[in-house]
């Protein structure tokens, strides 16, 4: 009897499962154009210390309201110090993914993977190579927008993982900002 009873109320929810299965799903109507977006930043600094960094996005918006938004990046760093002899240089390239959700219209979280190959010095080969260092960077951020679909963002990180080779080991937070355009 209870066997039976069992494989009834299975069965009721497997076929109940199945009828929702069968619902017809609003189709969305937005157009590509509407749901992709491109952004990034570019920081600049000369003299002494001269540092440079690229990191173009794309992201693109899961959801209808557009508050939940999927992407991918690159990212490039130069870094020369002149302050000591010889001078200390070093170039970083890599790759990101991230998602952002917007909690309301001007803030919104913000969780990414970023992926860097960097020059470490490797003790055991006594050299200096490249490896690939991962980060895993969370917070939240806030967008201003500046007429039509462009907009520019603050947004403030930390480093969770902290990888001994991490570019933001033993930093505070993360402060930065950039232009999109459809965010």
């Amino acid at each position: 009897m209870r066997s039976t009873l069992f494989v009834l109320l299975v069965s009721t929810g497997i076929a109940a499962g199945a009828q929702d299965a069968t619902r017809p799903t609003k189709r969305d109507t937005r157009p590509f154009s509407e749901r992709i977006w491109f952004g990034g930043g570019v920081g600049l600094s000369f003299g002494t210390v001269t540092a440079i960094q690229v990191d173009p996005l794309v992201g693109y918006k899961v959801d209808q309201a557009g508050k939940f938004s999927v992407g991918l990046g690159a990212s490039y760093w130069y870094y020369q110090d002149n302050r000591f002899a010889p001078p200390v240089n070093y170039t970083g390239y890599g790759y990101r993914t991230f998602t952002r959700y917007r909690v309301l219209e001007p803030l919104y979280l913000h969780a990414e993977f970023l992926h860097l190959n960097v020059e470490r010095y490797i003790l055991a080969d006594d050299a200096i190579k490249r490896i690939w260092v991962p980060h895993l960077l969370v917070g939240a951020g806030y967008v201003q927008s500046m007429g039509g679909r462009s907009s520019i963002y603050f947004q403030i990180l930390f480093d969770v993982l902290q990888d001994p080779n991490s570019v933001y080991r033993n930093q505070g937070p993360i402060i930065s900002g950039g232009i999109g355009v459809g965010f």
